[in-house]
């Protein structure tokens, strides 16, 4: 069986050393979960599919480390609860494809795929005693970032970047316009494709980069008072009430009840986002 949860349960077995591991990129990974795996693009990892299972696995996981309690950059995709699997492996000479399907995994099986981010912060001691640098792990459902879906955020903020530039030139368009110029412009393949110019010897590719705001800063110790240093927590919605029930029935089957249960088990308050379930172990 293979599932986040089992991944889970994986970080929980390795934690002393995910704790001291230089970096996360590097780490021993139970790859046997992985039916993709990738560096420098997202997902660094898919898990595999469990075809008419439950849990059907292949959720999607990225990877983000820093020496900060501060959130990472998300520097190629914006931050979002699930993902489309055709959006990442269409094309003829997709490595995403071709990996799942060397891996034997039916790709389409499941369409959707919910995102996941590991998250490792980093407060290191000034004298070099590692043995009292601060660290927090979350394994966090991206919708913990996607209070406001990818559309809306791209068209919002290019429609403030429009209007700024009008105002600037004192210029202004009619209404049908600027609502087509936004409508145009509110996907984010519109930036991610490389674009090529005659007679030009670069390539030009616009890029969407996405920071975490203090309210989606889940090392913010200020806002999540309860995600502890030296833990390692996993950190799923709240809702609805049948979804949690069937996430933690998940959670004790591929940690055992025991594992489970010596956990600590709390929610926690996303500002703009609803309640979140967390369980969180010492490291």
């Amino acid at each position: 069986m293979y599932s986040i949860y089992h991944f889970f349960a994986h970080l929980y077995r390795s934690r002393g050393a995910l704790k001291l591991w230089p970096n996360l990129d590097d780490f021993p990974w139970d790859r046997e979960l992985f039916s993709y795996e990738g560096k420098g693009r997202f997902p660094d990892f898919a898990i595999r599919v469990n075809p008419g299972s439950k849990p059907p696995g292949g959720e999607l996981i990225e990877l983000k480390d820093s020496r900060s309690y501060t959130v990472p950059s998300f520097n190629s995709t914006i931050p979002t609860g699930q993902k489309s699997i055709a959006e990442l492996t269409r094309g003829q000479s997709s490595v995403i494809r071709e990996q799942m399907e060397a891996a034997s995994d039916d790709i389409h099986s499941l369409p959707t795929r919910e995102v996941y981010y590991l998250l490792r912060g980093k407060i290191v001691d000034k004298s070099g005693d590692k043995a009292k640098d601060k660290v927090k792990i979350c394994l966090v459902h991206g919708s913990f970032f996607e209070t406001v879906k990818v559309e809306k955020l791209i068209r919002e903020a290019f429609g403030q970047v429009l209007d700024e530039r009008l105002n600037a030139e004192d210029l202004s368009i009619a209404p049908d316009l600027h609502e087509l110029m936004l409508r145009v412009f509110s996907r984010q393949d519109s930036f991610s494709k490389v674009r090529h110019v005659e007679d030009a010897t670069v390539k030009l590719r616009f890029r969407v980069m996405t920071e975490a705001k203090k309210e989606g800063n889940i090392f913010n110790a200020r806002i999540y008072t309860k995600i502890q240093d030296n833990t390692l927590n996993f950190v799923i919605p709240n809702h609805p009430a049948e979804a949690i029930e069937q996430r933690k029935t998940y959670l004790r089957q591929a940690l055992s009840s025991s594992e489970f249960d010596q956990g600590k088990h709390f929610t926690i308050k996303h500002p703009f986002n609803g309640k979140f379930f967390v369980l969180s172990y010492s490291l």
